[in-house]
C-alpha cells in the first residue's frame, strides 16, 4: 500500500482525545484515522510512568504494525511520560504528542495569573516543571498547577451534563473563581466540561493544545509526502480496551458534540 492512503492512529487513556480528534478531521479531512481508548485502564493520570510507557508501547507497536503512517498521542500524561521513548524506539513513524498550551498563556501579557489544569503525573514529571519554571521566569507569570486527580475518570464515567461531574468542577475550582487570568486545560478530557470550568472561572481566554498539534501534524504530514490525496472525505474508526457495548456508542456520541464545537 501506498503510505499515503494509509491512516493516521490517534490515542488516549479513554474518550478524551476525542477532543483532539475532532481539530485533527477539521483540519485534516482528507485523512483515514483510527480512533484507540484505552478506557480499561483509564485512569493514565494515577499510574507511574512505567506503567503508563508499557501501556503506549503496545498500543504504538499495533498500530504500527497495521502500517498506521503516522500516531497522534492525545494523551498529555502518555506524551510527558512515554513520548521521546517511543520516538527513539520507532524511529521511522512520525510520532506526535499534545502538550499542556502553557506557552501560548504565559506570552499574552494580560494573562499574570495562569491556572493549569492537569493529571497529578501530568504535574509531577520534570518535563512539566522545567517549561513552567522557564516560562513563569521569561514572561513573569504565576503559573499555578491544579491537579485534578479524578476528574478525567468522572469524564470517563458520567454523562457530561450529569450533577455530579458539574459538582466536581465547582469543588476544584471554587477557590480560583474571578482569581486567574486564564486557565490551560491540561489533558484531553477537560474540553469537554470547558463551559463548566469558565462558569466557575469567570470569562477567561481557554488554552489547550488540540488545535495547535493538528496544525503541527498537518506540517509533518506535509513535509513527509504523506497527505491522503484523495478527493473525498476520510473515515473515522473508532476502538477500545474496554468491550463493553456501549463504549463505542459513547466515543462516536462524544465525537459528534466535539465536531461540533470546532
Amino acid at each position: 500500500m501506498d503510505p499515503k492512503y494509509a491512516y493516521i492512529g490517534v490515542f488516549d487513556s479513554g474518550l478524551g482525545g476525542i477532543s483532539v480528534l475532532s481539530h485533527l478531521v477539521k483540519t485534516l479531512p482528507h485523512e483515514d484515522f483510527y480512533y484507540f481508548g484505552d478506557t480499561k485502564h483509564n485512569p493514565y493520570g494515577s499510574r507511574t510512568q512505567a506503567e503508563i510507557f508499557e501501556l503506549a508501547e503496545g498500543i504504538v507497536r499495533t498500530m504500527i504494525e497495521d502500517q498506521a503512517k503516522a500516531i497522534v498521542i492525545a494523551c498529555n500524561t502518555a506524551t510527558s511520560a512515554a513520548a521521546d521513548r517511543l520516538r527513539e524506539l520507532f524511529p521511522t513513524t512520525p510520532i506526535l504528542g499534545i502538550e499542556p498550551a502553557l506557552k501560548p498563556a504565559c506570552i499574552d501579557p494580560a494573562c499574570k495569573n495562569v491556572l493549569v489544569m492537569a493529571t497529578p503525573k501530568t504535574l509531577s514529571l520534570k518535563k512539566f516543571q522545567t517549561l513552567a519554571e522557564s516560562l513563569s521566569s521569561s514572561y513573569h507569570t504565576h503559573v499555578i498547577p491544579l491537579a485534578c486527580d479524578e476528574l478525567a475518570s468522572c469524564i470517563e464515567r458520567e454523562d457530561v451534563d450529569s450533577a455530579q461531574l458539574k459538582q466536581l468542577v465547582h469543588e476544584l475550582l471554587q477557590p480560583y473563581a474571578h482569581k486567574v487570568d486564564a486557565v490551560v486545560l491540561g489533558c484531553t478530557h477537560y474540553p469537554f466540561v470547558k463551559h463548566d470550568i469558565l462558569r466557575e472561572l469567570g470569562p477567561i481566554p481557554c488554552f489547550d493544545g488540540a488545535e495547535g498539534l493538528s496544525v503541527h501534524v498537518q506540517d509533518v504530514l506535509t513535509q513527509q509526502d504523506l497527505l491522503n490525496p484523495q478527493a473525498h472525505a476520510g473515515t473515522v474508526t473508532f476502538s477500545s480496551s474496554d468491550t463493553s457495548a456501549h463504549t463505542l456508542d459513547k466515543y462516536q456520541r462524544f465525537f459528534e458534540r466535539a465536531c461540533a464545537e470546532v
